[in-house]
């Protein structure tokens, strides 16, 4: 079935862009120019994936974010011409799953849509899978066994729950603080050294190339995000 997608933009020529490239990869495309008129058709499409503008002229994008995020988890895209750091984590922490910078090019942005909705596609058997493979690792869920090479793997307390945090979201950015708040508790949120530090040692562990890693990625200025 051809997924669908809501573009919530109040730029015509925009619009207009992102419905070319979506159409011609031959996605279903909505628009919605208002966060009144995102409620509307958002309730009414059921679409399998936003793209957002955070500015709207009847209010700010990060708005849109918190409300969806109260009765959905389905992907988001913000499509912002912000670029600072600070826009991209607060969008983040508001549950946008990920974040690209006006203007941009048609095949990133194709790439990220695949990344969103095949994540999509994967969340429903999360839990229930017995096992996911990660090039030469293999993590037993129920188990907790982890082995590289089909030998086994032992991780700490703490590196173990950072892997299970990005497990569970993986395929999404993970900012700093959500990643240290999680993991740490609240007190911790100020201390991103743990994190690069815990992160350092699960590369060292699990992937091949440790400094140019495959599936523990670092987001700059953001966070992380565990590749699928």
């Amino acid at each position: 079935m051809t997924a669908s997608i809501l573009i919530v933009e109040d730029e015509e020529q925009i619009c207009k862009a992102l419905k070319s490239i979506l159409t011609d990869a031959s996605y279903q495309v909505f628009i919605a120019t208002t966060l009144k008129q995102d409620e509307i058709e958002a309730s009414t499409r059921k679409p399998d994936l936003l793209i957002v503008d955070l500015g709207l002229p009847d209010g700010d994008g990060i708005i849109l974010l918190h409300n969806v995020r109260q009765y959905s988890t389905v992907p988001i895209i913000v499509l912002s011409a912000r670029d600072s750091e600070d826009s991209k984590v607060v969008a983040l922490d508001a549950g946008a799953d990920d974040y690209l910078v006006k203007p941009f090019g048609s095949n990133e942005l194709l790439a990220r849509v695949r990344a969103q909705l095949c994540r999509r596609a994967i969340l429903p058997d999360k839990q229930d899978s017995s096992a996911i493979v990660l090039g030469n690792v293999k993590i037993d869920v129920p188990s907790q066994l982890i082995t590289k090479h089909d030998e086994p793997v032992h991780l700490t307390k703490i590196e173990l729950r950072l892997l299970q945090c990005l497990l569970q979201e993986r395929g999404k950015i993970l900012t700093q603080r959500y990643l240290l708040q999680q993991v740490w508790g609240p007190n911790y949120v100020e201390h991103p050294h743990y994190l690069r530090i815990y992160m350092a040692r699960l590369r060292t562990k699990l992937e091949d190339e440790p400094a140019n890693p495959k599936f523990l990625l670092t987001e700059n200025g953001i966070g992380y995000r565990l590749a699928t």
